[in-house]
């Protein structure tokens, strides 16, 4: 499982925190609800339709992100590592930039 680490105000952890008590959840569980709610329409609670409304109206909710995408080649990932790795390096050039 994937853990998220962010930074936050005092505030809003405090804000948090309450928010989760009141709907009877975690901290971690109800902002796993939230996050799943601003992802994904199909998360079909009264709770969930609220915060995805809030989402909106902040300008954060996230819009359709369509099929997932196949995952590229492994032979052109390869290569395109083995590219990557030639060429000056961009200390070089900063250094050369700062005389």
């Amino acid at each position: 499982m994937a853990q998220l680490s962010i930074r936050l105000s005092e505030e809003l952890a405090a804000q948090l925190k309450v928010a989760s008590a009141a709907s009877g959840r975690s901290l971690n569980g109800w902002v796993t609800a939230v996050l799943s709610a601003a992802v994904d329409p199909e998360t079909a609670t009264d709770e969930a339709s609220r915060v995805r409304e809030r989402l909106a109206r902040a300008g954060i909710l996230a819009g359709d992100l369509g099929p997932p995408r196949p995952r590229p080649d492994p032979d052109a990932v390869a290569r395109a590592r083995k590219m990557a790795g030639r060429g000056r390096p961009l200390s070089d050039l900063v250094s050369e930039g700062r005389g």
